[in-house]
């Protein structure tokens, strides 16, 4: 109860106590920090994808900006070889504002990853989102069939049918490349599972739909039981490493993170950085409260 108390509070103290905790999370402000950041993870053959900090938008100027900043940002992947990807929210680039609008930018970010063999994955975010994205991700995937993805959540009661309905965009040549995360908005419970378990158990049905079909699947879980439940269901299918990866945020459970890649699987780290780091670290507090002790200690003993 008190590191929730303390995790509730926490977001309304100046900045610079946040940035206590998000350092841990987020790899910098500036372009170049996410580089260095993901050099480090290559090194130790360690993939990433790289996400400006950002979402919710007001302006059509904001989505220009937007765009032009994840083109620099596809210059400087390639220009520092970067064995990474890119990963973008759709109301960064003027979803809620203008449909036709968001995909031309969207459109000219993944054109610009595809003339380089690069690739882009589409978040997935809130419902009000869920079928826009979609869309936007049918109509990205039938012209570049191999430089776009996207993300699903598990905990969405209808996701297990919008992997059946996409199936029509698969063929072996440019596979669905997906992302399968639990979710991370507060959703009713009408149309979201609510219980660990259900979640759980929901999340491994997906997948099992994915895998068994030559689905690409990034598993996004730092969820023990969810990484023994995958290992079962890759054994089970004889699925080849080039099929699939596990994928984590910056600076959670490092040790799993190394014992996935020890046991000789491909690991993919989200490396987030922008100047908008605060809503991205006050949500990461949320969910994990226990660190608020972590930032009351760092505030009162050195180290």
């Amino acid at each position: 109860m008190f590191n929730r108390f303390i995790a509730s509070i926490l977001p309304y103290f100046p900045k610079k106590f946040i940035w206590i905790f998000s350092r841990s999370y987020i790899s910098g402000e500036t372009i170049d920090d996410a580089m260095r950041v993901s050099k480090n993870f290559n090194r130790s053959n360690i993939k990433v994808t790289l996400d400006v900090l950002g979402e919710f938008i007001k302006t059509t100027e904001e989505a220009e900006n937007n765009k032009k900043e994840y083109l620099g940002l596809l210059e400087a992947i390639r220009a520092n070889k970067i064995d990474g990807n890119v990963s973008l929210k759709p109301t960064s680039f003027g979803l809620l504002i203008d449909k036709e609008l968001c995909y031309n930018h969207i459109r000219e970010i993944v054109a610009r990853a595809a003339s380089f063999n690069s690739f882009i994955r589409i978040d997935m975010e809130d419902s009000p989102c869920t079928d826009m994205e979609i869309e936007l991700f049918r109509r990205l995937k039938s012209e570049f069939p191999s430089s776009v993805g996207l993300v699903l959540q598990a905990y969405l009661r209808r996701n297990h049918s919008d992997i059946e309905k996409m199936m029509d965009l698969h063929t072996a040549e440019a596979p669905l490349n997906f992302r399968l995360c639990k979710g991370i908005y507060v959703e009713p419970e009408a149309i979201a599972f609510k219980k660990y378990e259900e979640i759980n158990a929901h999340y491994l049905e997906d997948l099992e739909l994915m895998l068994k079909n030559g689905i690409y699947v990034g598993i996004a879980t730092h969820d023990k039981p969810l990484i023994d439940g995958a290992y079962n269901l890759i054994r089970k299918y004889n699925v080849p490493g080039h099929r699939y990866e596990f994928q984590m945020l910056y600076g959670v459970t490092p040790k799993l993170r190394d014992k996935i890649v020890a046991d000789g699987h491909k690991m993919r780290i989200y490396v987030p950085f922008g100047k908008q780091w605060f809503g991205y670290s006050t949500r990461r507090l949320k969910e994990n409260p226990k660190m608020a002790t972590h930032i009351i200690k760092a505030l009162f003993y050195k180290g």
